[in-house]
């Protein structure tokens, strides 16, 4: 069985290559990490607005703010070097 590297193909097909990567095939330190990125930024953009929400409809925030900042991840691009 020939194993051959992505760096080994890219020269060898002199073009660039895009990998797509999923955030459940990310290790879970780089998970935890865009998650809370993730949990930051829509705390900044929609915080006030989800608080009135779960105080509405009975629901835990921290709950909903987690299952938010997991949708919010999938609106991201994600670069990684190499």
């Amino acid at each position: 069985m020939v194993r051959t590297t992505v760096l080994q193909m890219k020269a060898y097909f002199k073009m660039d290559m895009m990998i797509q990567l999923n955030y459940f095939h990310l290790d879970a330190d780089t998970q935890n990490r865009l998650l809370a990125q993730s949990k930051q930024d829509v705390q900044k953009r929609y915080g006030v607005e989800l608080e009135i929400y779960a105080l509405k409809n009975d629901l835990d925030y921290e709950t909903l703010l987690e299952e938010e900042a997991f949708r919010n991840l999938y609106s991201y691009s994600y670069s990684f070097n190499i």
